[in-house]
């Protein structure tokens, strides 16, 4: 089972995640800071990343792209990285940070887990996006 790494400063938005994601051999690194998500994942080695758009003073997007950096620098494994967006207004944040995933809250336990799934699988999962007639997608 996955090691999952949630970045939130929310306790609702945390109470969600874990609830959806949360089984038997599921493991959490919780982080309420932005600041400390790559050095969780230089210590824990996460398989994924939930990563709340807003955190404090250094978001989601922030955070994806300083994942980004520090993997391309050798620094830090690849973790995929799921957003969670306020609104559908802050597709273009994800898609510019390089998330692998994102979800547009409010939230529901059967698409963050889909989510989840695909992004792990090796796929992408862009809810909110509009899919290309004749283009296939993994999109939610």
């Amino acid at each position: 089972m996955p090691r999952i790494l949630i970045a939130t400063d929310s306790e609702r938005v945390l109470q969600q995640v874990t609830e959806a994601l949360g089984g038997e051999g599921v493991s959490f690194t919780i982080c309420s800071s932005g600041k400390d998500v790559a050095g969780a994942v230089k210590d824990k080695r996460p398989d994924i990343a939930v990563l709340d758009l807003q955190i404090g003073s250094m978001g989601g997007m922030a955070v994806t792209m300083t994942l980004r950096l520090e993997e391309s620098g050798g620094r830090l494994p690849h973790v995929p990285a799921i957003m969670l967006l306020d609104r559908r207004a802050d597709l273009h944040l994800a898609r510019r940070s390089g998330a692998d995933g994102w979800l547009i809250k409010p939230l529901d336990s059967l698409r963050l887990r889909r989510a989840v799934k695909v992004v792990l699988d090796g796929g992408t999962f862009t809810e909110g996006l509009e899919t290309p007639a004749g283009v296939a997608s993994t999109a939610g």
